[in-house]
């Protein structure tokens, strides 16, 4: 008689890993690492080998001598952590503020809750929200990249309009003195995060994520298009005050987020109408933040935000069981 071996479900299994999964998103950040690199030069290549090896060595560190388990290293999530972490810093970051957010990312929002899989926030989101709540100075001293003409260091595009509003100037006037132009901030983005040079590069990897069915579109597009209806109304409202529908999807950290931060397997809804929900919630509150807030920037806390609410949005939209129609 054949010895029956019994074992829990699922029993079908796909060719996907989590290391593959892992190095699909490696490869569509690519793009984006290649442009800060040809911006920022070789201090950017420091900050973002100091943040990946990092991220690396401390889970390899916790794994084996706190949790007493078999490394997981291999499977690249902590490489992920380590670029996204130092794509949402600032060129200038000093090197031992860049390891505190690493300590921060995986040590506290990643380890701490059980590894890949458990956490509930976004790590890298964690480690570069608590570098701008604890080290406001070095998070908020932005270099413009080279090569960008008559470029100096100073506030990023939504710094600049907000500073500009608080002065009495309008949206019209800030964006002709500072000669701010659509195109260029496409391509070049005028100060900010590394992650933030280029906005084609980015869409580029979320194109190569989508093509390679490593993530749904449907919670970029959602955050995407909240971005663009909630600014095309303010805008419509008071085009001196509110900033344009354009302006607000290329500037600042949201096609980042939206594209690689947000769209996180563990801390996403599982369901497509779950991650649409998702997606407007973190849009909405982009816009809530960047209008109203007391920081020109708000995509990192929207996300850690809607994080939070992931648990909640699952048991309301809940994914559809194998086998069902």
């Amino acid at each position: 008689m054949s010895t029956l071996t019994v074992s829990p479900s699922p029993h079908i299994h796909s060719k996907d890993s989590t290391r593959s999964l892992m190095l699909d998103v490696v490869i569509a950040l690519i793009p984006a690492v290649i442009c800060s690199f040809v911006f920022y030069g070789w201090r950017e290549i420091l900050l973002m080998a100091v943040s990946v090896c990092s991220c690396v060595v401390l889970e390899w560190a916790i794994t084996k001598y706190m949790l007493g388990k078999s490394s997981t290293i291999g499977d690249l999530s902590a490489v992920v952590t380590g670029i996204l972490l130092a794509l949402n810093l600032p060129y200038s970051t000093p090197v031992w503020v860049v390891f505190i957010g690493a300590v921060v990312a995986i040590a506290v929002a990643k380890m701490t809750f059980g590894g890949l899989g458990q956490n509930i926030w976004n790590p890298a989101l964690v480690g570069r929200v608590f570098l701008l709540v604890s080290f406001p100075g070095y998070m908020t001293t932005w270099g413009a990249p080279q090569g960008v003409v008559d470029a100096v260091s100073g506030p990023t595009p939504l710094g600049a309009i907000q500073e500009g509003l608080a002065q009495g100037a309008s949206v019209s006037e800030i964006m002709a003195t500072r000669g701010y132009d659509y195109s260029q901030i496409l391509f070049a983005n005028l100060g900010g995060s590394a992650g933030e040079v280029c906005a084609l590069a980015l869409l580029a990897g979320f194109v190569y994520l989508c093509v390679r069915k490593v993530i749904k579109p449907w919670i970029t597009l959602s955050i995407f298009a909240t971005v663009a209806l909630t600014s095309l109304v303010f805008w419509g409202i008071n085009p001196e005050r509110f900033t344009d529908p354009a302006f607000n999807l290329l500037t600042g950290g949201l096609v980042l987020g939206a594209c690689f931060m947000a769209t996180d397997y563990v801390t996403s809804p599982m369901s497509v109408w779950g991650g649409v929900v998702f997606g407007v919630g973190i849009g909405f509150l982009t816009m809530m933040i960047r209008y109203f807030g007391s920081y020109p920037e708000g995509v990192s806390f929207a996300i850690l935000i809607m994080n939070s609410l992931v648990p909640l949005i699952n048991m309301a939209f809940k994914q559809k069981k194998f086998g069902r129609k």
